[in-house]
């Protein structure tokens, strides 16, 4: 077990009046263990109590080696878990249960009245999910710095015989290339107006003179996420495209000059946000400035106009503003940040400058 991470979440739980809670997400379980199990349509579950009584209850499908502070508990695909599961909750006290358990467990074990009542524990999980560790640190630099040289390599590759589709195949080859273990979700390759689209789903189209380029990339690396977005432009831009792509620019580094600790979520939207507004442009500005990042690539916390909690040492997220025009041109720039004790460090290094190919 990663004891330092129990023990937070121990103390997590003891405040909140959960003795005891179970925890499904594979992103969860891995975090606190080390081994990373996809148990499909299969029952996982890790049991944890503030006694420090741990059980992972898993399909003996899966090889799960010896975890130092776990008991390992196997069932047959014709064995009952649930059965197994509520042999093991202490029925007298309050289950925490993680959001991703599907429902049909989650009924079973009701129905078998297991514990005295049951409540979200995601929350305790999540949040301590946010604070990285300088294991967890050390793990996401260098997610981003292979973003980065996929990136590099990627804008080279860029010519007009490759459609956005054929581009997210290249991708992929480039990310093998940097020892990677593939995406870390959907690339979003865009060529001229489909980058209008913020998700936008890459197609046949073929870049053309004068078409903005999007790449929303990111890979996975020992289970820990990148996440970068540039766009670029194909043999020429318009001014009225290179004022666009400067205002974006600009509200990336506001926004990341405004993160420090004690700063507050919306506050950092706001500081990105504003620059878009104040130039006529922000009803063209439509998400969040942001999202935190981690073992997944949407963490729990984001950086938006309603999240009024404070940024603290440890947390990385995205600073990611966009301009769309509809039928016209969408920017969007993108770097992943560390909250340091002091301010800030950009993960990314790829240049932000205005590049044509």
């Amino acid at each position: 077990m990663k004891y330092q991470r129990l023990n937070n979440i121990i103390k997590s739980m003891e405040s909140q009046n959960v003795p005891q809670m179970i925890l499904s997400s594979p992103a969860s379980i891995f975090y606190l263990t080390g081994r990373w199990i996809e148990p499909g349509e299969r029952m996982l579950t890790l049991y944890i109590n503030t006694d420090g009584d741990n059980k992972l209850i898993v399909n003996e499908l899966f090889p799960v080696e010896d975890i130092e502070g776990v008991d390992i508990i196997w069932y047959k695909d014709t064995d009952d878990p649930i059965a197994k599961l509520t042999n093991i909750v202490d029925k007298d006290k309050t289950l925490g249960v993680d959001k991703f358990w599907p429902a049909h467990f989650l009924i079973k074990l009701i129905e078998r009245n297991a514990c005295k009542n049951f409540v979200n524990g995601s929350p305790i999980i999540d949040r301590a999910r946010m604070i990285k560790d300088k294991e967890e640190i050390e793990m996401m630099r260098e997610s981003s710095r292979i973003n980065d040289n996929v990136m590099s390599k990627a804008v080279k590759s860029l010519c007009q015989e490759y459609s956005e589709k054929k581009m997210v195949s290249i991708l992929a080859d480039i990310f093998e290339e940097e020892n990677a273990e593939g995406f870390s979700f959907s690339p979003i390759i865009a060529y001229g107006a489909n980058g209008a689209d913020p998700h936008h789903e890459p197609d046949a189209s073929t870049v053309k003179p004068g078409n903005n380029v999007i790449f929303d990339i990111g890979g996975v690396r020992k289970h820990y996420c990148s996440d970068m977005t540039r766009t670029v432009f194909y043999k020429n831009v318009s001014e009225e495209h290179r004022k666009v792509y400067e205002l974006v620019k600009e509200a990336n580094l506001k926004g990341i000059e405004a993160v420090k600790p004690g700063v507050r979520f919306c506050d950092i939207d706001k500081a990105a946000r504003e620059v878009i507004e104040k130039s006529g442009y922000g009803k063209y500005f439509t998400h969040r400035t942001g999202h935190s990042i981690g073992i997944e690539v949407h963490d729990f916390g984001d950086v938006s106009s309603v999240n009024t909690e404070e940024v603290a040492p440890g947390m990385i997220f995205s600073i990611e503003p966009g301009i769309y025009l509809p039928g016209d041109v969408g920017v969007r720039i993108e770097d992943l940040v560390l909250v340091t004790e002091n301010g800030v460090e950009v993960l990314n290094k790829f240049t932000k400058d205005l590049i044509v190919v």
